[in-house]
């Protein structure tokens, strides 16, 4: 069986929906002044939540990105148009002028161009916030780890290609985060999140499992109740950076959540509140690990090479003020936002997971193996 690690990396590089956090979100604090924000993307998944969270909070946001993706989004918003590879067409030009107290790049994905944009904006700009990812650290993960675990390497620093099943991507990213921290000494906050997951999300991952329950009927699900996973509303995620930018903060966080370990079992619970007859069948992960083609979002054996992934420290993101709204809100949302989508055709309905074919042979197979041992 193919665990969702690769499946993590693939799309962690991807809500509008605006809802109550942790945090304030009426109006900007009353001793923070309005700031000026630019954001590197803005189209995507984590963009748009960032946007809509600002600009509730009173702060002047423009966008900078190709202008192919979703451009209808925010009419009120200044666009700036252009291309993160200085090489191609107007590359950053229309980034030449201007000037912001933050710059939020959750579009960089190799260093020559984060180093380009933040050598660029360095005079012009306060403070750089990249969003780099948890996949930056050396593999295997440490179980537990912090900020200072050992982060991935490549062969050739300079590739420019992900490469198969995205094996470079973790290398990337570690190497993005290099190059912001030195154009920009001191005035870089680093957040390597885990899964992010919620309304908008193109992935399908998290999606799958609200949706999946909500159909009803025996629901296979892997691995151990008590497997530890870790997952951020993507809404919580732009709280906090808007927060990191009206606080002016600098340092490295791993945006993980929730506050305190989470238990799959928990989370398959949360999953069961959006249809309380659905029965969870658990699959054993040694009875997992000898199937093939069939991968299961989310979720990732705490054992083995594995065992660290959901397990990511975030006490220093914690003390920076990062809140987390319960799981089972964020399952409720999830469908809502999905079904809203169904009926409007958007194409923002992957859902990543196994088909009902494939889970029901799964399940068969579970049913063999249990008559055969019987």
């Amino acid at each position: 069986m193919t665990v969702s690690r690769r499946d993590f990396i693939q799309w962690t590089a991807a809500a509008s929906a605006l809802a109550a956090t942790g945090l304030d979100l009426s109006a900007a604090p009353a001793k923070v002044a309005p700031k000026k924000i630019l954001i590197l993307g803005g189209t995507g998944f984590l963009g748009p939540a960032t946007i809509e969270i600002a600009q509730a909070r009173g702060h002047q946001v423009t966008m900078f990105n190709r202008g192919k993706t979703r451009p209808d989004l925010f009419p009120g918003v200044t666009k700036l148009h252009g291309d993160r590879d200085p090489k191609k067409g107007e590359g950053l030009k229309a980034l030449e002028t201007g000037s912001w107290d933050a710059v939020i790049d959750n579009s960089g994905y190799y260093p020559r161009m984060v180093g380009a944009s933040a050598a660029l904006l360095a005079p012009r700009a306060k403070q750089y916030l990249y969003i780099s990812s948890i996949s930056a650290y050396k593999e295997p993960n440490p179980e537990n780890g912090t900020e200072d675990a050992p982060l991935a390497t490549l062969a050739d620093p300079a590739v420019e290609e992900m490469g198969k099943e995205y094996q470079n991507y973790g290398g990337l990213k570690a190497l993005c985060e290099q190059a912001a921290q030195k154009a920009m000494p001191g005035r870089t906050a680093i957040i390597r999140p885990g899964y992010i997951v919620g309304p908008d999300d193109p992935t399908g991952r998290f999606t799958y499992w609200p949706v999946r329950f909500h159909k009803g009927g025996e629901v296979a699900v892997p691995g151990e109740k008590t497997d530890p996973v870790a997952i951020i509303d993507v809404r919580d995620l732009a709280a906090w950076l808007v927060h990191l930018v009206e606080q002016g903060t600098s340092g490295v966080f791993n945006a993980c959540g929730p506050e305190k370990r989470l238990a799959w079992g928990t989370l398959v619970e949360a999953f069961q509140t959006v249809r309380p007859d659905a029965k969870p069948l658990w699959l054993p992960t040694a009875f997992l690990a000898a199937q093939k083609d069939i991968e299961f979002p989310i979720w990732a054996p705490f054992e083995g090479e594995t065992k660290g992934f959901h397990t990511w420290s975030n006490a220093r993101a914690l003390k920076a003020g990062l809140k987390f709204r319960p799981a089972a809100e964020t399952v409720k949302d999830t469908l809502a936002w999905f079904k809203t989508q169904e009926k409007a055709e958007k194409g923002r309905t992957k859902l990543a997971g196994p088909s009902a074919e494939q889970e029901a042979k799964l399940i068969a197979a579970w049913r063999d193996a249990g008559k055969a041992k019987g």
